[in-house]
């Protein structure tokens, strides 16, 4: 697992309000020297989010999704399934400027 990479997450237990229901691709975040904690932080994707400045386009499977950044959560990396890879580097850096935006740094 590395910084950019996408996994399948499985439905969330109890999604509550706008919290994403359903299985989910999600794409790792936390820097690659933190990896080795309990827990890891993700952005969940959508392909019906509606666009947003902070909701970045990747394409995953040739589908285009939006990176969901204002959702960023923390998963136990034993929930994450199967790898559907990494971004482009490109993607990536749309990634960091939408967390940069939310996040206000």
């Amino acid at each position: 697992m590395v910084r950019g990479e996408l996994f399948r997450l499985p439905q969330a237990r109890a999604a509550r309000g706008h919290e994403q229901r359903g299985a989910r691709y999600v794409l790792i975040v936390q820097a690659d020297e933190f990896l080795g904690l309990s827990t890891t932080l993700v952005s969940p994707t959508s392909t019906n989010a509606r666009p947003a400045s902070f909701r970045p386009t990747i394409s995953v499977a040739g589908t285009n999704t939006r990176v969901l950044v204002e959702q960023t959560t923390v998963v136990d990396p034993q929930r994450l399934g199967a790898s559907a890879g990494r971004l482009e580097a490109d993607e990536l850096h749309a990634v960091d400027d939408a967390l940069a935006l939310i996040l206000g740094i």
